[in-house]
């Protein structure tokens, strides 16, 4: 096997912004593995905060000998990359699946045994804006059946009534962590008359117990994101909130998805599986994991207006999973 990385710099199509910070454009890194005439992609969007930087995955990446590797031993093959390293696992492990779907003619879900019809609906997701703006974006996604409302710059209220006094569809709330415990206790009671779903991570993570405060008293479901990144995440959740949110990158690829997928069933928490700003190879890699969950929030290629492959599709909302081999994706034709 041969490996080589590629920056992506993708545009939104809004600027971007949620309670912590804003974006008009996301660096992600395309990984290529070529094995036996065989070239698989992969992706990973590495996150600053997690101090991950494209740069710094590629160098991680492309400093592995993967020679004499077994391109079947997936675990062996992870493991020449640090746990701690979820990122770079991230982009490895997507190829070593497209490759092996590419190698054998079918598709990821069906290596992994699930049914694409099962795919979920996705939601859709509008940023934190003004009043204006927001309504502008609700409009332009009103026909769209789920919507995520991101939160926690004190106007709560106001945007939920304009969201609603246009959109009649499911509605989930993400404040990424912009609230205290307490903030978010009174304020799921506030926003509750307006038909929410669930709310995702309403405080900072590392505080379990917090959590547990919050859902005690929030008639909302709690579902949770920056508090879930791996597999030993989960347990120390158990009881305090309703469920998690899994990203490929964060947690380290689709193979270690799985297992999270699994360890939250055994606690009797719901699943979502959701991403970051991506293109359509890191996105349609999570699509094919969506029969395995209960909710999908895979609305990356949705929010860019550059994406240049061509993989999941949306038929009103709902995620299609493309019947290529491996992960299905190919190259959008050069403008």
């Amino acid at each position: 096997m041969q490996l080589t990385t590629e920056p992506l710099t993708l545009h939104l199509r809004h600027t971007f912004t949620i309670a912590r910070s804003s974006e008009d454009i996301a660096n992600t890194l395309l990984v290529r593995l070529r094995c036996d005439g065989v070239e698989a992609l992969g992706e990973s969007s590495p996150i600053m905060r997690y101090d991950e930087t494209t740069e710094r995955v590629a160098r991680e990446l492309e400093q592995l000998d993967l020679s004499r590797a077994n391109p079947w031993a997936f675990d062996e093959v992870l493991g020449l990359l640090p746990r701690d390293e979820p990122a770079a696992r991230c982009g490895l492990d997507l190829a070593l699946h497209d490759l092996a779907g590419k190698r054998l003619g079918i598709p990821v879900y069906q290596l992994l045994g699930v049914d694409p019809a099962a795919a979920k609906q996705t939601s859709f997701t509008i940023g934190i804006a003004s009043l204006e703006h927001t309504m502008a974006k609700t409009h332009e996604a009103r026909h769209l059946p789920i919507l995520k409302i991101k939160l926690g710059n004190g106007h709560e209220v106001e945007t939920l009534e304009a969201v609603r006094s246009v959109y009649t569809g499911t509605i989930r709330l993400d404040a990424n962590e912009g609230w205290t415990a307490e903030q978010a206790a009174d304020m799921l009671k506030e926003l509750r008359r307006f038909d929410i779903e669930f709310c995702e991570q309403p405080i900072a993570a590392g505080s379990p117990e917090q959590l547990r405060y919050v859902r005690e008293r929030s008639p909302i479901p709690i579902m949770v994101d920056e508090d879930c990144r791996r597999l030993e995440d989960i347990a120390p959740l158990y009881g305090c909130v309703d469920g998690i949110n899994i990203k490929l990158v964060k947690c380290g690829g689709m193979r270690e998805g799985i297992r999270m997928i699994h360890a939250a069933r055994a606690l009797g928490m719901k699943v979502m599986i959701g991403c970051m700003i991506e293109s359509s190879v890191l996105c349609t890699a999570a699509a094919h994991l969506t029969p395995l969950t209960d909710y999908a929030d895979v609305d990356g290629p949705l929010l860019i207006t550059d994406d240049p492959f061509s993989g999941v599709s949306y038929e009103n909302g709902r995620l299609r999973l493309p019947a290529g081999p491996g992960l299905g994706v190919t190259p959008r034709p050069a403008p």
